[in-house]
């Protein structure tokens, strides 16, 4: 390994290790010594799976990406440590590329994403999210930049086989810094500024919009009730929740696309209650897609934040949907089988000229 490899290995803030031929611990950065909380001495010539336990079959993946030299990577990933509890981690293998065998095996705890998971669940996700992005927003993106940054510069003398890592390493930065986005505007609490709206021009903004951009492999239709009275909305949050909503569809219905209808009817009997009697929600909003569906056991909790119906996904994006509806006094609620997701929003009206006086 050459110098600057070295100090890359030596720097990586997730534990990786080496692992040779014979599937036995060659070398153990830092961060993995620290992880296993035993020196590299203690631990060179054992098997990875001798000191940690993984749900996978490692050693059948390690040969199977040395044979292939291919990269594995393997998400949400049970890893025990001698005398502590399970971790949940990514875990990525990949060969060095230079015909010794040797592997690579990284792996990415889990923990902080579940912790503020937990945190948001267990307290109003509101207030948490405002902390929460405050907290990554300050003490994690510069940090960031300049990991990235430095390996981008690393690479830059390295040959090719050496930059695997240095890759790795700005792939991964951006990755969080594109979480820490969605992460903040998740904990962008200002309360929507209200005004009366047609709820069809706001579906037709996020109609063309998306159709240039996330929802563009797919055909929308509408059935809209032109008869319908305004609402009380700021338009520019309303229109991220469609935004939301087409790309949801769109992703979920893959490169091939699909088709979105977009249904609005009225309801005068429909109420949100409390115990003083409710608020009426009686403009209705139907976002229909011909995708694959949403899983049984995920309906009941896919507007919570972290989770993700997407393998990739941050689960932020229905998160930031269902907040700015209920931050309209509204609600949203999902039904879905394979072939047919209805997200359904319920919202108030604008009062009358004569109730506003």
């Amino acid at each position: 390994m050459s110098r600057d490899a070295d100090q890359i290995w030596q720097a990586l803030p997730v534990p990786a290790f080496l692992v040779n031929a014979e599937n036995l611990i060659a070398a153990l950065n830092p961060a993995a010594e620290t992880f296993l909380n035993l020196p590299q001495k203690a631990v060179a010539g054992l098997g990875l799976d001798d000191r940690l336990g993984f749900d996978i079959d490692l050693k059948g993946d390690l040969d199977r990406a040395r044979d292939g030299q291919a990269v594995l990577f393997h998400r949400d990933v049970m890893v025990t440590r001698p005398g502590d509890g399970a971790l949940n981690c990514d875990v990525q293998i990949a060969p060095l590329g230079d015909g010794s065998g040797i592997m690579l095996v990284l792996l990415q705890p889990r923990r902080i994403v579940g912790q503020l998971g937990k945190a948001l669940q267990a307290r109003s996700a509101a207030k948490t999210a405002i902390g929460m992005a405050d907290m990554l927003a300050h003490e994690i993106k510069n940090p960031l930049a300049g990991i990235a940054g430095a390996a981008q510069l690393l690479a830059m003398g390295l040959k090719r086989e050496d930059q695997e890592m240095t890759d790795l390493i700005v792939q991964e930065t951006r990755r969080i810094v594109d979480l820490l986005k969605q992460v903040e505007q998740f904990g962008d609490l200002r309360k929507p500024a209200l005004k009366p709206l047609n709820i069809h021009d706001i579906l037709e903004r996020a109609r063309i919009t998306a159709t240039l951009g996330a929802a563009s492999a797919m055909t929308f239709a509408d059935d809209y009730d032109p008869s319908l009275p305004q609402i009380l909305g700021d338009g520019d949050q309303l229109q991220q929740v469609f935004l939301n909503l087409f790309a949801n569809a769109a992703e979920a219905a893959g490169p091939g696309g699909g088709q979105i209808t977009i249904r609005t009817c009225f309801e005068p009997g429909l109420r949100l209650g409390d115990a003083s009697g409710g608020h009426a929600v009686p403009l209705q909003v139907e976002v229909i897609d011909d995708g694959p569906g949403i899983a049984e056991g995920l309906l009941d909790s896919v507007f919570d934040p972290f989770v993700s119906t997407r393998e990739n996904g941050t689960g932020l994006g229905l998160a930031l949907v269902s907040k700015i509806v209920s931050d309209h006094n509204g609600s949203i609620t999902v039904t879905s089988r394979p072939g047919r997701t209805i997200f359904r929003i319920s919202l108030p009206l604008a009062p009358r000229l004569k109730e506003l006086n």
